[in-house]
């Protein structure tokens, strides 16, 4: 290891130190053990270029201990990216800064995906890998390997022993990801103490059985031997690697070395000092870099830039070879075209007889599988049930990377998080599926999925208690709420065909978060819903009147059954306007005055109907309104007795609309 290598990690380490200090909160600890393996892998081993941070083509860095967040800092900093600079360091943790506690995708160039939920960096690192071997399949063609990247995700005792890693790291083994490196900061220290209260497994034989390389590194401070185990895991071309690096906790500082104190609090003034006279760094200076390392590093920079010099080289005589695949390309990584498509009215064609939504939408996918070649998805086990297959698309495997069907078996929160991480790759549009009322598995993800503003379409059926006979468990009642409850995500839960189609379109074309909330059992399509969907609310059924004398509102089965109480009440000389609400997030987005002309305050008596609980629907009934909706959880019985049981009847809507007068 020479002089200069050294000299730079412990300016990392000076550096997160510093950051922590002066915002009086941060961690410390992982930094300083860890910045050996970071540095080693970023200048001599990762192919990168800061000058182009979305290079198609560069090696992509997670990391998963997201709380360590001062070591990527003090890296994007030194290597240049996104002109981040010592000001932005002193920021750390601070008010608008570039430099947030925990790296956001989207907010500090360089950072590759949103982590801090421990565990949640190693599932979107197998997504990634899926999404580079699925484009590698794609695209590749002999001497042209225009996809051929690996992805380094690093993390520690705690993101192994979340449940999450298991989940996603079994189904990498599986699936032979060898582009997939996994550098695991072991240092046997967690919040409480040693590990050994809490986790005492053999983690390399846990990765030995699902079917990993296993790489070890005695000592973490040996960049040359850290560099090796890197280089051994590129060499095995059939498995991903997992290269287990021993390290201390708050490496170079005496006081802190080794304790559990080094994770999560400042080391305090005396102790950086004492780090840094231990480290060989200036010890009265803070946030010190050396101008020999900027001048080190930036020779690593010009080194990496011309590799990308030569791949756009090479991508240029590929296009001009296969001309077809830049067409392909732009289709790909641009979207070109697919908004046109997807306006054609074909797309929005449907057959006049009754069908549950989660048939719509499994139409809706296979005709966007051949308007869309980069759709790329799967379920948690449940394609039969959730209709999630794409017909003819083959099967995403270890034997077949071309494939577009994934099969994540039963892992919903590790599915969440590699669709997270597949839609960061770029390229393709990911979706991911499973009941609904297993979004309670999911929502932790497709909460990053929001907060980082991705595309990504999360299927989610079995909407209701129309689930009948599985009972309880398996119908979700508070769900719609949760999900409803989360910014930057939109939910919608359509009536029929027409805004399944809706729910799809808005997905594709606003490219960010959504879920659609689908029926299992047959629902009628109806005359007048329309892709006014795409604005949330809207009018299904109107009043005669200019002004009704009371308006219904539902979402997804409930809206058939509000037309029906509409039909009723209008031979009792009550004429109502039915609205659907098949999303409240879009619908809250439109302007004031759109919402006026759908619900007018002058129009007190409402009756908001669906069939999960009423949380959320306040805003709309007003403190004049009435609900008919769930107030405990479903039961095990056929679901039309189910509706029957708990109201959802014509009769009762038309008795909560009668109340009111």
């Amino acid at each position: 290891m020479s002089n200069i290598q050294m000299k730079a990690i412990n300016t990392i380490r000076g550096l997160a130190a510093d950051m922590v200090q002066k915002a009086n909160s941060g961690h410390p600890g992982l930094p300083l053990g860890a910045a050996p393996a970071a540095f080693e892998l970023w200048s001599k081993h990762m192919v990168h270029n800061p000058a182009n941070p979305k290079w198609e083509n560069r090696d992509r860095f997670i990391l998963s201990g997201g709380h360590g967040s001062s070591l990527i800092y003090s890296l994007l900093h030194l290597f240049g990216y996104g002109d981040l600079s010592i000001e932005d360091l002193m920021q750390f943790r601070q008010l608008d800064s570039l430099t947030p506690g925990h790296p956001e995708y989207g907010h500090t160039v360089g950072v590759e995906a949103t982590t801090g939920p421990l565990g949640a960096g190693m599932g979107m690192a197998v997504g990634m890998a899926m999404a580079e071997a699925h484009l590698a399949a794609v695209f590749n063609k002999d001497n042209y390997d225009i996809i051929n990247h690996y992805t380094y995700v690093l993390g520690g005792d705690g993101c192994m022993m979340e449940g999450i890693s298991s989940e996603a790291f079994s189904l990498a083994g599986t699936l032979g990801l060898d582009k997939l490196i996994v550098l695991y900061d072991s240092n046997d220290i967690s919040i409480e103490g040693n590990t050994n209260i809490a986790f005492r497994e053999d983690v390399e034989k846990r990765f030995q059985a699902f079917g990993f390389q296993t790489l070890r590194v005695e000592d973490g401070n040996d960049p040359e031997a850290i560099g090796q185990a890197i280089e051994e895991a590129k060499a095995d071309t059939n498995r991903p690697s997992l290269i287990t690096i021993r390290t201390k906790i708050g490496h170079g500082c005496p006081a802190k070395e080794g304790k559990a104190s080094a994770h999560g609090e400042p080391l305090g003034i005396d102790n950086i000092k004492a780090m840094k006279e231990n480290l060989g760094l200036p010890a009265d200076k803070d946030f010190f870099v050396d101008q020999d390392v900027y001048s080190y590093i930036s020779e690593i920079n010009d080194k990496n830039s011309k590799i990308e010099e030569e791949w756009n080289k090479l991508r240029c005589e590929y296009f001009e070879k296969y001309p077809e695949m830049k067409e392909q390309w732009d289709v790909y990584f641009n979207n070109k075209g697919i908004e046109e498509k997807l306006d054609n009215a074909k797309f929005w064609e449907y057959e006049d007889k009754p069908d549950a939504t989660r048939n719509c939408s499994g139409k809706v996918i296979n005709r966007l599988k051949d308007l869309m070649p980069n759709l790329f998805g799967g379920s948690a086990d449940l394609a039969p049930s959730t209709k999630t297959y794409m017909n003819d698309a083959g099967d995403f495997s270890a034997e077949d990377y071309s494939g577009r069907n994934l099969h994540f078996g039963v892992r919903e929160l590790a599915m969440a998080a590699m669709g997270n991480g597949i839609a960061l790759h770029g390229g393709l549009m990911p979706y991911v599926s499973t009941f609904f009322v297993f979004s309670d598995y999911v929502k932790p993800m497709a909460r990053l999925s929001a907060l980082m503003g991705i595309p990504i379409m999360y299927v989610l059926t079995h909407d209701s208690i129309g689930v009948g006979e599985d009972g309880p468990t398996h119908e979700p009642i508070e769900q719609l709420a949760m999900l409803r409850a989360m910014p930057e995500f939109s939910v919608f839960r359509p009536a029929d065909m027409t805004e399944t189609i809706a729910a799809w379109y808005f997905a594709v074309v606003e490219k960010k978060p959504t879920a659609v909330v689908l029926s299992r059992q047959n629902l009628p399509q109806l005359p007048n819903t329309s892709k006014e969907a795409l604005k949330g609310g809207y009018i299904v059924d109107d009043s005669d009147k200019e002004t009704p004398d009371a308006i219904l509102m539902a979402s997804g089965s409930e809206v058939s059954l509000c037309i029906e109480a509409k039909e009723q009440l209008a031979k009792d000389g009550i004429d109502v306007r039915v609205v659907s609400m098949v999303s409240m997030d879009e619908f809250e987005k439109q302007s004031a005055e759109y919402k006026e002309s759908i619900l007018p305050k002058s129009v007190r008596r409402r009756v908001a109907v669906e069939a999960a609980s009423d949380f959320g629907w306040g805003r709309y009934v007003g403190l004049d309104g009435n609900m008919v909706t769930m107030t405990s959880f479903g039961a095990s019985a056929p679901a039309d007795k189910l509706f029957v049981k708990f109201g959802f009847t014509v009769e009762n809507v038309v008795n909560k609309v009668k109340e009111l007068f």
